[in-house]
């Protein structure tokens, strides 16, 4: 007995180097807001405040075993709660990306949400998801759990809402993403994570090379929001089957391109069967990390960060200019709502809201 009690002491002080807390700093209402860093078998690390269950910072190697940080976000609580902070690294609901004049109907009911994008609501209205306090508690198994209620009418949504998402750091350098949600009204769902890449750990990104395992995408408006249309990318600059330099297309004077000032795009990705599939990776050649993404949903958001201007500084005071990163924002379809046919984000009471993403990391 003495052995077995000595054994599960050990493996629980083990765990429990695997996810240190520490004070992150205060809210403007008082709330106590921490940050925990996650560290795998490798020394691959991050860390992640519940304060928007927000991923601050990952550590991970080069082809040499030298680390940087490949996120972009702040070294303090206070730079996340400025106004001009853009979503750097957080969890994004009720509904990620954008919902066309703030409204939609649902069997029969307009509901009409809060405008933050013109007349859009992007990424769950002015107060979303990712400027909450969610409750935090580290795993057994060495991960994170962060939970949140977001009630009945919040930015204009529907339903007492549930959300749980799960950060692991596993032992295969993944950060694992799982995300579970259910509510007591019909209400819609669209949740991803939205930290911003750099896989160098400085510069710009238009050398990295990118691939998305898809044959369509969701053209847009001079809003950004879909037209309805599954487009072939097939002669485009969308087309990113082949592992592509990105600025070596970034710039082309492709409509779309010009819309958004760069990609800031949904994919549809190429699914034949339901569960995990591989939807992007991404390559820096001078380090040689890459970085691949898994996931169970339908389509990918690849945005090249073309609304930073430099007026941000972050950690370590570097100033943040356009085309500093890269997002992969696994999700269903912008606007999916005003698009029946679209895949649903409807989410009825009794039913359960469930979706993993994988940020994996290795060199070559």
């Amino acid at each position: 007995m003495r052995i077995v009690a000595a054994t599960l002491a050990a493996l629980a002080s083990a765990l429990a180097e695997r996810v240190q807390p520490a004070e992150f700093g205060k809210t403007p209402e008082g709330a106590t807001v921490h940050i925990y860093t996650l560290i795998n078998a490798h020394g691959l690390e991050a860390k992640i405040t519940d304060y928007g269950g927000t991923v601050v910072s990952l550590m991970a190697p080069d082809r040499g075993g030298r680390k940087a940080d490949v996120v972009l976000g702040f070294d303090s609580l206070a730079g996340y709660l400025q106004p001009q902070n853009p979503f750097f690294g957080a969890i994004i609901g009720r509904y990620a990306n954008r919902i066309a004049q703030a409204r939609f109907t649902l069997d029969g009911v307009e509901y009409k949400l809060i405008a933050n994008n013109g007349a859009n609501t992007l990424h769950g209205g002015p107060r979303g998801f990712d400027k909450q306090v969610w409750n935090a508690r580290p795993l057994a198994s060495g991960g994170l759990e962060l939970r949140y209620l977001s009630q009945d009418g919040e930015q204009g949504f529907p339903g007492n809402l549930q959300v749980t998402v799960v950060y692991h750091l596993t032992d295969v350098n993944e950060l694992r993403i799982e995300y579970a949600a259910s509510s007591d009204k019909p209400t819609v769902v669209n949740l991803t994570s939205h930290s911003y890449f750099n896989m160098a750990g400085a510069g710009d990104i238009l050398g990295h090379r990118i691939q998305i395992n898809a044959d369509r995408f969701t053209p847009v408006d001079a809003r950004l929001i879909p037209t309805g249309e599954l487009r072939s990318v097939a002669g485009t600059p969308f087309d990113l089957r082949k592992p592509t330099r990105i600025g070596g297309r970034i710039e082309q004077g492709d409509g779309q391109l010009k819309l958004a000032g760069g990609f800031d795009h949904n994919w549809v990705l190429n699914k034949s069967r339901p569960g995990l599939t591989l939807a992007a990776r991404v390559e820096e050649p001078s380090s040689g990390r890459t970085l691949e993404v898994y996931t169970t949903e339908p389509g990918i958001q690849f945005y090249t960060a073309n609304s930073l201007d430099g007026s941000l500084r972050g950690k370590s005071g570097v100033v943040y200019q356009r085309r500093a990163a890269l997002c992969l924002e696994t999700q269903h379809f912008p606007d999916s709502p005003n698009h029946s046919a679209f895949p649903s984000t409807v989410l009825r009471p009794g039913q359960r809201f469930q979706s993993t993403t994988i940020y994996k990391f290795s060199t070559f």
